[in-house]
């Protein structure tokens, strides 16, 4: 755990703190821009490819410069990069942004936000981990907010908003896979090297879904739609990826945890403010069950 007794200390690790906020905030607002470029008729494969059209160059060139030096992955790392790639950035991002088009971002940010108990329950039944009553406490008290807000949801927002909550929990459910499986590759690769090689796999899938799926013409949209994709590539995707590993590297991956923490709440403001989202008593209620919940977590892991 990161020492803070010393002023100098104590202002590193706020200065780190800062940039785990900043990249969570960021990540979060991916649904903000998703919201927005739907408002251009634009479907899901059309704005997770433009998304990753915008992002690759960036994941390109970090993963060439992260590799220059670095040991060569065997034939076995190189298919669980793919896999990982595939499972974790693909596929969960693919999910989070059909559930998007039928629920609101605060939803679907409450939901991704239960990855972490999701790790917790994959590690009970495939690596028998034991789990405890703090850790018991802290799933009940996270699904209950889920469960609140997704019940008020339901009654407001109609039938679709199951099929989407469907949707962002299966991507909530792949990238806590990816977690899972990553743990033994990441000391072998180094995390920067690994999250730019999956990233690179993953933009190349999304790109190839659009192209076989969608026609050429799909590539003409109006300005806001390449606008408002180039923020969602740069803002909610590139940095964050970077700003996440910062913050890591200065705080822990407890803190950095625990400070992303500030995502359900940034979504509900930044939704109230640019998509005139309502925020209610219910998904204020159940946001502050999830955070509690979710802080039981990594308060027991640290």
């Amino acid at each position: 755990m990161t020492s803070i007794a010393s002023p100098l200390a104590r202002r590193e690790f706020l200065i780190g703190l800062a940039i785990a906020m900043l990249g969570a905030i960021l990540f979060s607002a991916k649904a903000i821009f998703a919201k927005l470029i739907y408002r251009y008729d634009v479907d899901a494969v059309t704005l997770l490819g433009f998304r990753m059209l915008f992002s690759v160059p960036f994941f390109v060139a970090a993963a060439l410069w992260t590799g220059r030096n670095a040991k060569p992955l065997s034939a076995g790392d190189r298919l669980r990069v793919v896999f990982l790639g595939l499972v974790g950035y693909y596929l969960s991002s693919f999910f989070s942004f059909i559930g998007l088009q039928y629920i609101s971002t605060g939803l679907e940010r409450l939901i991704l936000f239960l990855t972490p108990s999701f790790v917790l329950l994959l590690s009970v039944i495939f690596l028998k981990r034991r789990i405890g009553l703090i850790e018991l406490l802290a799933l009940a008290i996270s699904y209950s907010g889920t469960v609140l807000v997704f019940a008020h949801d339901v009654r407001t927002g109609g039938d679709n908003v199951a099929l989407g909550s469907a949707f962002t929990l299966g991507s909530a459910i792949s990238y806590a896979v990816y977690l899972i499986m990553s743990g033994q590759l990441v000391r072998r690769t180094g995390a920067l090297r690994l999250v730019a090689y999956a990233m690179c796999v993953a933009s190349v899938a999304c790109i190839l879904q659009f192209l076989l799926l969608r026609p050429f013409s799909y590539l003409l949209q109006p300005t806001p739609v390449y606008l408002l994709s180039i923020g969602n590539a740069v803002l909610s995707t590139v940095l964050p990826v970077f700003i996440t590993m910062i913050a890591v590297e200065r705080i822990g991956a407890p803190s950095t945890a625990q400070a992303g923490m500030i995502g359900p709440v940034s979504i509900l403001v930044m939704g109230a403010l640019i998509l005139d989202e309502p925020v209610t008593t219910i998904q204020l209620a159940g946001t502050a069950l999830v955070l509690a919940g979710i802080y039981l977590l990594t308060k027991k892991k640290t």
